[in-house]
């Protein structure tokens, strides 16, 4: 029999992951060894990873460039529409094995790295991920930046260069520890820095009105300087531009003012300024109103206005002048959406600027910028939505409160003339709220500045519709959208699970990696005997590898014929990890009632961060973590159970542990979870869902068929009728013996017996306050994982049905989503133009795209 293949082999045999080719391994060997130089080592023998690393960085971004200044090129001559997509979060990972991989060098670098002695595998280890992002929000901007180059838009992605990234996360004695992230301290090889664009950013002051018009002024200046990542589209030659700001201050900063003569103090306090892109906040699904938040949010936004107007002024396409002055063919040219209300400053600024400064008429200016932006909600939990006091707005920028006053008054005279007389239907849709303390409701803004509104999944967009921004909808039904999620097949099955990607490309070919659809052919072979063998040995393998990792990192041993239960995202009520808890509690209360009892052995994965001021979600790891605790030393439970509380989950380990999954837990409240695309990575590497009927999951059962995922639990209309009700924990407690058993146990302090009441607010939470109400679907959950257990039982069964769900998750690829965005948003069409590679000469690639083009027209 012959031994397995190592990962770096099965990498070897892959094509889609590129040639190996004499020639280019010879000339990836050289750049290394000549960038190795360049670190200043010049013996081999006294050479760290990390110096590897960066001469492995280098060699693949000198690969890059060519492509990179080539697109850029091409987009100034032929001066396409641009889509700039906005995001305070670029949730990014790792850039090195991305590139390899959509550059098609994989395989090559592979092997040069291995004909030089090292470790490919060890080397990639040593980048730190981008961390500029909290989950879900930040990583989908990432695979849409994929998506976007993959499919040949000319896209940009705008946001902050945060200096510390989401905090790294420790365990230490069961409680969450946040460490500062400081990503950037070995240098970012991926990143080149654009002093040549810097631009200043305005702040306080006051506003004037003159005979010339309004000026703005006595502000304080902060300086945005960009840094440039190349994003490289799949096999294309594309590389696009994601531009990160990052705050300094004038060199005159506090020395022109009021000079008292303490001159070092002035130099000390530029920290003041240079703050401002210190730190991402890491808070996923809340807003925390602070004044350096909104200061964040106006930086990105008008740093980023300022250079889209540059860029559109000095287009010279159809013109004989160098820079185009009228606006009128603004929204033609450019389409900028905003990934949640964040970036809403964008309506106001991009107002004031056509306003104040290009001095357009309001009517014009609005219908300029209202036909520019789309916004894309992210989330219907109250808590969630930003309203900055106007106070506040009125300190930090007074110009743009005053616009925003005008654009509310202008906003209700229209809701009045529809609505005579409804003076609550003005109070409900004004973008300023009254009750209490004054607040500007961003989302009201957005909607009302915007041409396209969108939810991130059917059901997500149906209760935006109905009844977020009911009242909106109603007046402009035309205006709101659904674009379910997606992710990038690149990172999300080729980069993280090989053995799976090559496995497909035997089976239906190498086209799917662009078009997931195609992975339908799939359904051919799922009952093919062989397949279904060859589909459980990959997952094996990975499920090794996986324990292996765990092993050596956190000296656990775990059991990988167990069947593997995980649920990894940030930790929130509404996620309800407090549910899975409570299962884990039920199993172990089993085993310990009848030890004989055949049992399905499981280990149970959860992981992710609880934002630092969150004290519910810091109180549910620590009873994650203490019933892993009892759970894990109990010689009667032995290898049947066990409990891992994941630290520090990251895109690097995700990319680790989804490929190793068997059962993925998508178990939030119906209506609570706006899409989730970690619920799509588990379906496409081959795991089982068990679910609620929330967020993206219900298309991912409408595409597979719902005898396909375990779907259990309330649905959105149960939950209504329940508060309708009144949900009354109290009573599921005293009707569900293995819950009240788990309760008391929690409660007794059976789990933290050194602290017997430690639990008590999440105890009291879970009766008397639970929005989320977990215990309504305890029982059926219960009773689900029962079905699962029984289906893990007969593996050729479970692994029928895992080939039925790849098979059916090609919808939920992002180049998918984002064609629609293109088409129904945007107004761009995506295009299949391969750039000539830079070692074609210029005349020649004038040539080859000028016939490229011609061909498709004629087409």
């Amino acid at each position: 029999m012959s031994r397995p293949l190592t990962d770096q082999e099965k990498r070897k045999q892959i094509s889609i992951r590129g040639i190996v080719g004499v020639e280019n391994v010879a000339e990836l060997k050289k750049g290394f060894n000549r960038h190795l130089h360049f670190t200043l080592v010049k013996d081999r023998n006294v050479a760290t990873h990390r110096d590897y690393y960066f001469a492995l960085a280098h060699t693949v971004r000198d690969h890059l460039v060519g492509r990179w200044i080539r697109t850029q090129q091409y987009y100034y001559e032929k001066d396409p529409k641009r889509v700039y997509y906005l995001s305070l979060e670029f949730y990014m990972g790792r850039t090195l094995q991305n590139t390899m991989i959509n550059l098609g060098l994989q395989n090559a670098c592979d092997e040069a790295i291995y004909q030089l002695g090292l470790d490919i595998e060890e080397l990639e280890e040593i980048e730190e991920d981008a961390g500029l992002g909290n989950g879900g929000l930040g990583r989908l901007a990432a695979c849409f930046l994929d998506s976007m180059a993959t499919l040949g838009l000319a896209a940009y992605g705008y946001g902050i260069r945060y200096e510390y990234g989401i905090f790294n996360q420790k365990i230490r004695d069961g409680w969450q520890v946040e460490e500062a992230d400081d990503w950037l301290r070995h240098g970012n090889p991926w990143e080149k820095a654009r002093p040549e664009y810097m631009l200043p950013i305005h702040f306080y002051g006051r506003v004037e009105h003159t005979q010339t018009g309004v000026r703005w002024i006595d502000t304080q200046v902060v300086l945005a300087l960009p840094y440039d990542t190349p994003i490289p589209g799949y096999m294309n030659n594309t590389v696009n531009t994601m531009r990160l700001w990052s705050a300094r201050a004038p060199n005159d900063f506090n020395l022109r003012d009021f000079n008292v003569g303490d001159y070092i103090q002035a130099v000390l306090d530029r920290n003041l300024a240079e703050n401002i892109s210190r730190v991402l906040y890491p808070n996923d699904n809340f807003f925390e109103g602070k004044e350096l938040r909104l200061k964040q949010e106006y930086f990105v936004v008008a740093a980023t206005l300022q250079d889209i107007i540059r860029r559109f002024k000095a287009s010279k396409f159809g013109s004989t002048e160098s820079v185009r002055t009228a606006f009128d063919s603004f929204p033609d040219q450019v389409a900028i959406q905003l990934n949640d209300t964040h970036p809403a400053m964008a309506i106001p600024e991009l107002m004031r600027v056509f306003l104040d400064i290009e001095r357009l008429p309001w009517d014009k200016a609005w219908d300029i910028t209202t036909r520019t932006f789309a916004y894309t909600n992210h989330t219907v939990l109250p808590e969630a939505l930003e309203r900055w006091p106007v106070e506040l707005v009125e300190k930090l920028l007074p110009r743009h409160l005053q616009i925003i006053y005008e654009i509310n008054q202008r906003h209700l005279d229209r809701i009045a003339a529809m609505f005579p007389k409804d003076v609550d239907r003005l109070r409900r849709m004004s973008l300023i709220e009254e009750e209490g303390m004054k607040r500007i409701n961003m989302a009201h803004l957005c909607i009302v500045g915007s041409h396209a509104v969108n939810g991130v999944a059917k059901i997500h967009s149906e209760i935006v519709k109905s009844q977020v921004f009911k009242d909106f909808a109603e007046v402009e039904p035309e205006k709101f959208q659904n674009k379910t999620n997606g992710i990038t097949p690149r990172r999300w099955l080729l980069l993280c699970n090989p053995g799976l990607a090559e496995l497909i490309a035997e089976k239906i070919g190498e086209e799917y990696v662009k078009d997931l659809s195609q992975l339908t052919k799939l359904h051919r072979f799922a009952n093919d005997e062989l397949f279904i063998r060859e589909v459980s040995k990959v997952k094996q393998e990975n499920k090794v590898k996986f324990a292996q990792y765990l092993e050596k990192e956190y000296k656990v041993k775990i059991n990988p014929a167990s069947m593997f239960d995980v649920q990894v995202k940030r930790i929130h009520e509404y996620k309800r990890q407090l549910m899975n808890c409570l299962h884990i509690i039920t199993m172990y209360n089993r085993i310990k009632r009848d030890p004989m009892k055949l049992f399905v052995p499981r280990t149970v994965i959860i992981g992710g961060k609880a934002a630092p001021g969150y004290h519910m979600a810091k109180m549910i790891i620590k009873l994650i973590t203490s019933v892993g605790h009892v759970v894990n030393n109990d010689p009667v439970v032995g290898n049947k159970l066990k409990v891992i509380f994941l630290e520090n989950y990251r895109v690097s380990l995700a990319e680790k542990v989804i490929p190793a999954t068997d059962l993925s837990e998508q178990i939030s409240t119906a209506g609570t979870e706006a899409s989730g695309t970690g619920n799509m990575k588990f379906m496409l590497n081959g795991a089982l869902t068990i679910g609620t009927m929330d967020g993206a999951n219900v298309e991912m059962a409408e595409e597979a068929g719902e005898e396909n995922l375990f779907i259990f639990g309330m649905r959105v209309e149960d939950v209504a009728e329940l508060d309708r009700r009144g949900y009354k924990a109290q009573e599921y407690y005293e009707r569900l013996p293995e819950l009240k058993q788990a309760m008391d146990q929690i409660k007794s302090g059976f789990f933290s017996p050194k602290e017997p009441d430690l639990f008590k607010d999440l105890v009291n939470m879970l009766f008397h306050h639970d929005r989320f109400k977990v215990f309504a679907d305890y029982e059926a959950y219960v009773r689900c994982q029962d079905n699962v257990s029984q289906l893990y039982m007969n593996a050729k069964e479970w692994t029928k049905m895992v080939i039925r769900n790849i098979a059916a998750s090609g919808k939920f690829s992002s180049d998918r989503t984002i064609k629609e965005y293109a088409r129904d948003i945007w107004g761009v069409e995506p295009s299949d133009l391969k750039i000539p590679p830079p070692n074609v000469p210029r005349d020649v690639a004038d040539e080859m795209l000028a016939n490229d083009t011609s061909e498709k027209m004629h087409v």
